[in-house]
């Protein structure tokens, strides 16, 4: 992959104030595109577009609200005139509770972000693509997308929804030229795992064993890397991958 494969190319990245997101924005950066970087955290896109340097922009939007993601893209097309690439990256996670153990609120504030966001973002961003002829979406699944005991009931049934969603936007509109692909890191060096004390402890007790297969932690920018390969020319055959970014631990 060149280095100039995202000259003059247009990537809106939502998280993109810390962890994976910000990785990911950087990672397009370096590689010649313009980057949207949208973050609920107003200081923290900030933070990441100014870092970035003029080939970036940061807007604050909650991906949750379908009028801010609505407003979002109305500023990336604003300022930019298109959006090329698109990484659904944004979410949260639960508390590890078990299904008996988790609430309705809790459930419903991580399925409205992790899911519904990335419907939101996707939906508002496809209509865009469909008129160029072309786009790429990365969506960020996780390993509890494809597993029952990595995160508690809200967070991977989240997940399993965003690798559904996936698969269903690169069927149908594979024909158009837009591809649409999800990574699954595996455990990760960011905020959620500094947040791991707050996690339930039944629920995390019951997931130990699942959960030691990952022990070996990546760093954000390896996710970037993924993402960046993804939506790059040299995967311009590879449309609705479901692909593990975690050392091995989907092979064990």
């Amino acid at each position: 992959m060149t280095t100039d494969t995202f000259t003059d190319r247009v990537s809106l990245i939502t998280g993109a104030g810390s962890g994976i997101g910000r990785a990911m924005a950087l990672a397009f950066a370096k590689a010649g595109a313009r980057v949207v970087a949208c973050d609920i955290n107003a200081e923290s896109a900030d933070r990441t577009a100014a870092e970035i340097g003029d080939a970036a922009i940061a807007v604050a939007a909650d991906i949750s609200d379908e009028e801010a993601v609505t407003a979002l893209v109305e500023r990336a097309i604003g300022e930019y005139g298109r959006i090329d690439v698109l990484c659904n990256n944004a979410g949260i996670m639960d508390d590890m509770a078990l299904p008996a153990d988790v609430t309705l609120q809790l459930w419903e504030r991580v399925l409205r972000v992790n899911l519904t966001g990335t419907f939101l973002l996707t939906h508002a961003v496809l209509p865009h693509m469909l008129a160029q002829g072309a786009g790429a979406i990365v969506n960020t699944a996780s390993e509890a997308g494809i597993r029952g005991g990595a995160a508690g009931a809200a967070y991977t049934a989240s997940k399993h929804g965003v690798v559904g969603l996936t698969r269903s936007v690169a069927w149908a509109y594979a024909k158009n030229g837009i591809r649409c692909n999800a990574i699954l890191p595996g455990p990760t060096m960011t905020g959620i795992v500094e947040s791991a004390a707050s996690f339930d402890p039944t629920g995390l007790a019951r997931l130990a064993p699942v959960l030691a297969l990952g022990e070996s932690m990546a760093q954000p920018e390896q996710m970037a890397d993924a993402a960046l390969f993804l939506a790059s020319g040299a995967a311009s055959f590879i449309n609705g991958a479901i692909v593990p970014v975690d050392g091995g631990w989907s092979a064990a």
